[in-house]
């Protein structure tokens, strides 16, 4: 084991400049990796607890409303609101409906918004009530925002999942760009950590030779450039996962947590579930590329 350790550690010497290029590499590479995984899990936390809920939100008029079929200083009416509730029983594209009066609204308006220095100045009367309503088909909401926005009052008909859309489409495209770009790097990572081992061979090529001929084992003649990729890989891998939770701790928690308080925002368990990956992958292309590029170097 000695000797193993000894020659791990003249080789990590020996290759010295081209083991830092390798650790930036893996560095950046499994950064972007990390990152595509935490883009990852932040839209299905969104999805999970939005996008399958509720996909229109029918607003009723208040006094201070206007627009849509809303009359100007009249809230809507209890026989208008008896209208609207046989409109949604009755069409066959709503799966389920609930009401949420203007009390209800703003309970759960304080629990979304419990840090924010704006509850203080608002009340009930502030809020809207409203319809929530699920589809049993969401790509044909169309027919129920067109019913229910002539019907009297309502002000206005939202569809959330086009308000999401966007966002999630962004989010994925910026996921696929840290992705693909973190993959390109990781190739040529693996492309270097391949070259490193077959100069660091073709170097020792005589030393090889006669430990082959005196019948050392593959793992042995083997394991110090093992363990000198492995040492290498997981430097870069720790430099990632510590670039990880810098992101977590000054962007997310810092800036926009503060910043949008009504977002569900990941926490430390995601990013630990993201450094594993970055450990994981790390391992595997230090020890994969080691052992195609050694192998050939084992024959005599």
């Amino acid at each position: 084991m000695r000797h193993t350790l000894k020659e791990t550690a003249s080789g990590l010497r020996r290759n010295a400049s081209m083991n830092v290029a390798i650790l930036v590499t893996m560095w950046v590479s499994l950064t972007l990796f990390g990152l595509g995984m935490l883009v990852t899990q932040q839209v299905d936390l969104i999805k999970g607890r939005w996008y399958d809920k509720i996909e229109l939100t029918a607003f009723l008029c208040t006094a201070d409303t206007v627009g849509g079929t809303c009359t100007a200083g009249q809230a809507t009416t209890e026989a208008e609101r008896l209208a609207i509730e046989a409109e949604l029983a009755s069409n066959p594209q709503v799966e389920t409906s609930f009401y949420q009066s203007q009390e209800e609204v703003f309970e759960e308006f304080k629990v979304t918004y419990a840090d924010s220095p704006i509850l203080a100045t608002l009340q009930a009367s502030d809020m809207q009530d409203l319809y929530r309503i699920k589809l049993k088909n969401p790509e044909e909401y169309q027919e129920v925002t067109a019913a229910l926005s002539v019907m009297p009052g309502i002000q206005s008909v939202q569809d959330l999942k086009a308000l999401l859309d966007p966002m999630f489409e962004w989010l994925n495209w910026g996921r696929w760009m840290a992705v693909g770009a973190s993959g390109l790097l990781l190739l040529a990572a693996a492309l270097q950590i391949g070259n490193a081992i077959r100069v660091a061979a073709f170097t020792r090529r005589r030393e090889i030779g006669i430990m082959r001929l005196v019948g050392a084992s593959r793992t042995y003649i083997m394991l110090p450039s093992l363990l000198e990729s492995l040492t290498v890989a997981l430097g870069g891998a720790t430099l990632a996962c510590a670039t990880l939770a810098a992101v977590q701790q000054f962007a997310i928690v810092e800036k926009a947590k503060p910043a949008l308080q009504g977002f569900a925002w990941i926490g430390w368990n995601n990013v630990g579930i993201s450094m594993l990956g970055v450990v994981v992958v790390a391992i595997a292309l230090s020890m994969i590329p080691t052992l195609v590029a050694t192998r050939r170097f084992l024959k005599v």
